[in-house]
């Protein structure tokens, strides 16, 4: 079974709306006493201008944004395989945009 971790970037089935797509990990790994759910943001080519959109250049990923206001749970299946993993200030710019988008500043 795939066990993603905070920061690695996957590709994964969202299932039929979300289709197949690149996400990023964002929560720490679950427990045996835990639900097996892994929280993702997921990646998108189509950028409307949110201030919720995350963009950097990443070279194994084709240009867009994660998208903040799309936070969502995946099981482990659904992680199809391991694109890369981002340096360590790309996700603290997530972790803030996550943080403002939460009203958890």
């Amino acid at each position: 079974m795939n066990r993603p971790e905070r920061g690695e970037v996957w590709l994964a089935d969202c299932g039929y709306a979300g289709k197949v797509r690149p996400v990023v990990v964002i929560s720490i790994p679950f427990k045996d006493t835990d639900r097996a759910l892994i929280t993702v943001v997921p990646h998108t080519t189509k950028i409307i201008g949110s201030e919720f959109e995350i963009r950097f250049p990443i070279r194994w990923l084709e240009q867009g944004a994660f998208n903040i206001q799309s936070v969502f749970p995946l099981v482990p299946p659904q992680f199809i395989r391991k694109l890369g993993d981002l340096m360590p200030e790309q996700l603290v710019e997530i972790e803030n945009a996550l943080r403002r988008w939460e009203g958890l500043r």
